[in-house]
Parts: C-alpha cells; sequence; structure tokens
C-alpha cells in the first residue's frame, strides 16, 4: 500500500470530525486520539488501492480482507485486535452522526488472546532488589522510597511518576492514586512509609537545587521522573541483585497481586487497590496461586 499518496478528501474529512469527537466529547488524550488516526490511515490507504473512496463504499468484506492481510503480513494479535477496535470505534461514530446508515465493522471479531502469565519475583527477590539502593546518597535514598512504595502500593509505574506531594498522606499511611478518570486510596506499610519519609525529610530538597516542584519523585535535575528513568533505575538494581528475571517496570505492581493473593487477601480488596476494571484480571494471580499450591503438593505429598 501506498502510504505517501493523499486519502480522498472526503475520507479526511471524516477522520477529522471522528479526532475532533474523541477530544471534544470524549476526552481522549493526544496519544489516544493519534493511535486511531494511524491505524484508520493504513486502513484507508488499503483500501484505497481497491477503489474505495468514501466511507459509505466500506463493506464487511472489505474490512475482513485488510485484518486478513494484516494476519498475513505477521502483525501482531495486539495490534489487529488494536486497529479493530479503532476501526469500530470509527464506524459507531459515522453510524451516530447519520454519515453511513448501516456499519461494516459490526462482525468484526478480535482476535482471542492468550492471556501470558506475568513474570513475578519470589518474596526473597522483591526483599534483594528492595534493599539494593545505597542510602549515603539523596539518589539512592529517592529509588529506596520508589521501589519500596511500588511494590507496597502495587500501583501502575505511569501513577508513580506522576503522583503529587497532595497525594500522599503520611499521617494515614495512604496514597491518592488517579487511574483516568478514576481515583483509588491505596494503604501502605512500614518499610514503605520510613524510605518515603527518609526521601522527603533528606533526599527530595537535595534533588531539587531550590527549584520547586508539585511533583512526588524528581529526577537529578529536579524535573518528574520519566518512564524511561525509572525502568533504567529497575534494570540496574536486579542486574546488581543478580536476577536473572527479565524484570520491567510492571513486575513490581504484578508481584504486589501475587504476593497478597499467596497470603490470602480477598480478590476484590487486590482488584480495587490495584484498580483493575475486571475482576479476570485479577484472577490470574489466583490462578497462580493455584498451580504453585499444585506444585508444592506433588514434590512434597507422598502420594503426590
Amino acid at each position: 500500500m501506498d502510504m505517501t499518496r493523499e486519502l480522498a478528501p472526503q475520507i479526511q474529512q471524516d477522520m477529522r470530525r471522528f479526532a475532533d469527537y474523541l477530544e471534544e466529547e470524549k476526552n481522549a488524550s493526544n496519544s489516544t486520539v493519534m493511535s486511531y488516526q494511524r491505524d484508520l490511515k493504513k486502513l484507508f490507504h488499503y483500501l484505497s488501492g481497491k477503489g474505495v473512496e468514501k466511507v459509505q463504499d466500506v463493506t464487511a468484506t472489505s474490512l475482513n480482507s485488510y485484518i486478513l492481510q494484516m494476519e498475513k503480513e505477521g502483525f501482531s494479535t495486539s495490534s489487529v485486535s488494536r486497529t479493530i477496535a479503532s476501526i469500530r470505534a470509527f464506524f459507531h461514530f459515522l453510524v451516530k452522526t447519520k454519515a453511513v446508515t448501516e456499519d461494516p465493522s459490526d462482525n468484526l471479531k478480535a482476535p482471542h488472546v492468550e492471556k501470558k502469565t506475568p513474570e513475578i519475583l519470589t518474596l526473597e527477590e522483591t526483599v534483594q532488589l528492595l534493599n539494593q539502593p545505597e542510602l549515603d546518597s539523596a539518589k539512592g535514598i529517592r529509588d529506596k522510597a520508589m521501589l519500596e512504595l511500588l511494590y507496597a502500593t502495587g500501583m501502575r509505574v505511569s501513577e508513580l511518576i506522576s503522583m503529587k506531594l497532595t497525594d500522599v498522606n503520611m499521617a494515614m499511611g495512604y496514597v491518592l492514586c488517579r487511574d483516568s478518570d478514576k481515583e483509588r486510596v491505596i494503604p501502605f506499610g512500614t518499610e514503605a512509609e520510613k524510605a518515603l519519609k527518609r526521601y522527603l525529610e533528606e533526599s527530595r530538597s537535595v534533588l531539587l537545587k531550590g527549584k520547586e516542584s508539585e511533583f512526588l519523585f524528581v529526577n537529578c535535575s529536579g524535573k518528574s521522573m520519566s518512564r524511561q528513568g525509572f525502568w533504567k533505575i529497575i534494570k540496574f538494581y536486579s542486574a546488581q541483585a543478580g536476577i536473572t528475571k527479565d524484570i520491567t517496570p510492571h513486575t513490581l505492581r504484578h508481584s504486589f497481586g501475587a504476593h497478597l493473593v499467596q497470603n490470602g487477601a480477598d480478590l476484590r480488596a487486590v482488584q480495587e487497590m490495584m484498580g483493575h476494571s475486571d475482576i479476570s484480571t485479577t484472577q490470574i494471580y489466583m490462578d497462580m496461586n493455584v498451580r504453585r499450591v499444585r506444585e508444592i503438593y506433588a514434590k512434597a505429598h507422598p502420594r503426590g
């Protein structure tokens, strides 16, 4: 498909109207809008090669042939699923605004995505990782506080780095987490409290170098931490701890969920703390725990 060729004016206009709708009515982020537009551009470049120049000429067959083409070209299941979501959202909008009378995307089915079991740390590996930062520097004290708070709350890395000073209640021992349009309160324990208190008292002002910031965690330039910056931190300490698992910033979040379930925490409570919209997402930690118990039984029981 020729991605350099301009799309038909009418299609461009419909895509612009869709982008405005996403921004103004759905309050979608710029990255979400860009992602939708990227997927739709690829679709319409493909369809224009088949002579389709208006949204009214798009059929269920032409959409299915595009999805088959994506699969033939080796696109990942997640990419195909995301593209289908973009197409469906676009045509739902066109039906809603009466630009088309029928929705050709109605029967588009997303491919089944196998949920991979997330990589988690053992309790020993977790302790080893959390004990790595040297507490003789402002950076080390900050890193310790970030790791402890992440494991203590199971929050997403994006939530950790965007957390503000006002989101932390030290007296009551909880943080306020913001996930898109929702908020949730998550408690934290003694170790995270100690690390956080030391960071706020000894380290944060040193890193800020006289500047001011609303963000809880700042980098060595006094600016808010980036996702990539934290990714480097966790990779560095996991290597230093001799952990061979492929650790990502999400690993501590998964370990938080799995360890709570292993120790008998209520699944609904874990779901609430982690901000999962669907209990089936949290269920994976229960499934992991059942497998672990079976393995222990098979090894230890004389008739296992």
